[in-house]
């Protein structure tokens, strides 16, 4: 081997089994070209433009401050399931969220609906939900019939 010739050819020179080395091997499988050079087939008519459909977020959760001016923090409680035990865990998270009328007050439950970013933090505005526990609307007499009961029938 001389000093000067480059390094491949120094290792082409080295009987080595490896077929990298040599610029091929009769081992590696070659496919042949199934492409053709006829006229290719037209591409399928491009649809119409469908707009991109996202699903809005919202999250239902209880106030726990409401300091700020027009700004709420409203704590978002979720059952998600242990990555090791698989129960389902409580996980809560706050959130910033814009209450232009300054309406709610701690412990109010409120809907997050998601909106433009307003700040660096609220990016979503405080709807007010009527809670679980609250009192019911009493539409008793618009859900009559207008039947008697059998008490207030006359007898006969």
């Amino acid at each position: 081997m001389s000093l000067t010739s480059p390094p491949i050819l120094q290792f082409k020179s080295l009987s080595l089994s490896t077929p990298f080395l040599r610029g091929g091997a009769s081992s590696i499988v070659r496919l042949p070209k199934t492409f053709s050079t006829a006229t290719p087939s037209p591409l399928p008519p491009t649809p119409t433009f469908l707009p991109v459909i996202r699903a809005m977020k919202s999250m239902q959760g209880r106030v726990t401050c409401s300091s700020h001016d027009e700004t709420v923090t409203v704590q978002v409680v979720r059952l998600a399931p242990h990555p090791k035990y698989n129960h389902r865990v409580r996980m809560k998270k706050k959130y910033q969220a814009h209450d232009p009328l300054n309406k709610f007050s701690v412990g109010d439950v409120v809907q997050l609906e998601k909106i433009r970013p307003i700040s660096k933090l609220k990016t979503f505005l405080a709807v007010w939900v009527p809670s679980r526990g609250g009192p019911k609307a009493k539409d008793s007499e618009s859900q009559e019939l207008g039947l008697p009961l059998e008490s207030q029938q006359p007898e006969s």
